[in-house]
């Protein structure tokens, strides 16, 4: 696919939104409006080897997130680690993604990944470089690409019905993810609840544990792929946005065969609906 008409599908799902604009409505939703921005430090086998960002608008039903990630001190020297992603949709239960793009760096190579997705259903996808054919991974057929998420819409965890942020049943899902090469499914479960502090939050947190079960894209032989799979040293702790009824990661903890992969907050701000009056002071000064 060219450049030119894959731009134009990802920005076809906004486009087609758009209509008489209320303006009552206009301000109410800017009124609902909650910003997020969590910072991340990045750990390998106990070692800082890196940084990270998400910031999340929340709009009514409409969400945008971006995601960026560093990895620093030697291993950055090394490696030239960077990479950036942003995805934009809907919260209807469950994001549903609109448009999504991604790009890593590194001393070796540079790849992007492109998508466009109608109700969440993938229309449109580019991968730069593209990906080497390989008679041994699974098809990804056009049915692994209905009802999916992005990487980053992931990370978006929206409150299930109308129960307490913080009720165990927001662990309790299955979240179908494409990347644009694979598809597979988080699974979470409930582990615990617990109370943390950290600089701009101070509360309850989920304890979700999780599994991976690859689905397509993937080669079925592969050492990691296997022990990624059996892989149950892994756990997402959930923070309650107030005002968005969603809920975000405040840590993630995922056993490597290079060690265990910790990404855990080191500030979070909140501005707009349901901010802590604190917070807001903050931000305001």
């Amino acid at each position: 696919m060219r450049a030119k008409p894959l731009l134009t599908a990802l920005l076809a799902p906004g486009l087609l939104g758009l209509g008489p604009v209320d303006p009552a409505a206009a301000a109410r939703a800017r009124a609902a409006a909650t910003a997020v921005s969590v910072d991340y430090g990045i750990m390998l086998a106990g070692v800082p080897i890196g940084t990270a960002q998400m910031t999340g608008a929340i709009e009514g039903t409409r969400y945008k997130m971006d995601v960026t990630a560093k990895l620093t001190g030697l291993v950055g020297a090394i490696t030239g680690g960077y990479g950036a992603g942003r995805s934009a949709g809907q919260v209807a239960g469950r994001p549903v993604p609109g448009s999504f793009a991604v790009a890593s760096h590194s001393s070796s190579t540079s790849i992007t990944v492109r998508m466009a997705l109608t109700r969440g259903n993938v229309v449109a996808a580019e991968i730069t470089p593209p990906l080497l054919v390989d008679p041994e991974r699974v098809p990804v057929e056009a049915s692994a690409k209905r009802a999916v998420v992005d990487p980053v819409s992931a990370l978006l965890m929206p409150a299930q019905g109308r129960g307490d942020l913080i009720d165990p049943e927001n662990c309790n899902r299955v979240i179908p993810v494409f990347d644009g090469a694979s598809r597979f499914d988080v699974i979470l479960s409930y582990g615990e609840t617990r109370r943390v502090e950290k600089p701009g939050y101070a509360g309850p947190v989920l304890v979700c544990n999780a599994r991976y079960k690859p689905i397509a894209g993937h080669r079925p032989d592969k050492p990691g792929v296997k022990f990624m799979e059996d892989n149950t040293d892994m756990s997402v702790w959930l923070a309650p946005v107030e005002g968005a009824r969603v809920l975000l990661p405040l840590r993630i903890s995922v056993r490597t065969q290079l060690g265990t992969n910790i990404i855990e907050a080191t500030r979070w701000t909140q501005t707009g609906a349901g901010a802590p009056p604190t917070q807001a002071a903050a931000v305001a000064q």
